[in-house]
């Protein structure tokens, strides 16, 4: 199939294609990679009459540090955080999702704003926000503002972005000492999108957990954050913690677990409570060997 007819529109600074999103209401979408939205307009899942082309928007790409935290703009290609050292030395669980993310040809092309705004359930960039607590950066004619990932995501390829609002960038904040990181997914075939997967961030103080994050992808209609898991492993001696014990807690308050030929929610479940386990004994040992 072929898309429907669009109108295409390519605007060159970032206060155009906000004004254009904003003037042109429901009936427009940005495109970023495409990498999401071209075959589904190609399927002809999604209908629009006007596309707005942001990849000629230099403020929307680069990356670097500010106050403390890596500022990403929205419009940076997946391919380009994977070669980032800057990336892999201050948001390293960012760096290791990277090359999870479909084929290296997607990456090439696909940005991580638009994987954020896309908000497929089953994308590995959402929960690692969520685990790490990132922040983002949304532009409308009315000004600027910051939503917390804890706040972004709320349903099913959707998120808390109004309308006539553009995503133009995301704060990470800057690993700290005596901190670990993983990631774990489990996928039929490399490149896939994950049954069930985690992203885990741990910090120490002492020899106590100071900071723990739990993004699970694949297990709701959204990524989401395992808050109980979370609550009960604050201030733990994660030398006490049973890694099995974790992954049960982190999956045993979901509901609405996707089920489909690939597995029902029982299995997802359990899928996701090895890849939670398995990613806090990573990130654990990793914050203890800092």
């Amino acid at each position: 199939m072929k898309p429907a007819p669009f109108e295409y529109h390519a605007p060159a600074g970032l206060e155009e294609a906000v004004g254009l999103l904003a003037e042109l209401g429901d009936e427009a979408k940005a495109l970023a990679g495409g990498q999401s939205l071209i075959p589904m307009l190609a399927l002809r899942l999604a209908v629009f009459d006007h596309l707005v082309d942001l990849r000629r928007v230099a403020g929307l790409r680069g990356i670097e540090r500010r106050d403390g935290s890596l500022w990403i703009g929205a419009g940076t290609t997946q391919a380009a955080i994977q070669r980032s050292a800057e990336v892999a030395e201050a948001v390293p669980l960012l760096a290791r999702a990277t090359p999870l993310i479909g084929h290296f040809q997607i990456r090439s092309r696909g940005t991580i704003g638009g994987s954020i705004a896309h908000a497929d359930a089953a994308a590995e960039y959402p929960a690692v926000a969520l685990a790490l607590g990132a922040e983002f950066e949304a532009m409308s004619p009315r000004g600027g503002r910051t939503i917390p990932a804890a706040e972004f995501f709320t349903g099913m390829w959707t998120t808390a972005l109004a309308d006539d609002e553009l995503l133009t960038g995301i704060r990470f904040p800057v690993r700290p000492a005596r901190s670990g990181y993983a990631i774990e997914e489990f996928a039929r075939r490399h490149g896939d999108f994950a049954l069930a997967g985690a992203a885990v961030a741990v910090e120490l103080d002492g020899p106590r957990i100071r900071r723990c994050g739990i993004g699970l992808f694949g297990l709701g209609p959204t990524a989401l954050r395992a808050a109980a898991a979370e609550a009960e492993l604050a201030g733990a001696d994660p030398a006490g913690v049973d890694a099995e014990e974790v992954g049960r807690l982190a999956v045993s308050a979901l509901e609405s677990v996707p089920a489909d030929l690939h597995g029902s929610a029982g299995y997802r479940k359990r899928v996701g409570a090895a890849m939670v386990a398995r990613a806090w004994q990573r990130a654990v040992q990793e914050a203890g060997d800092d």
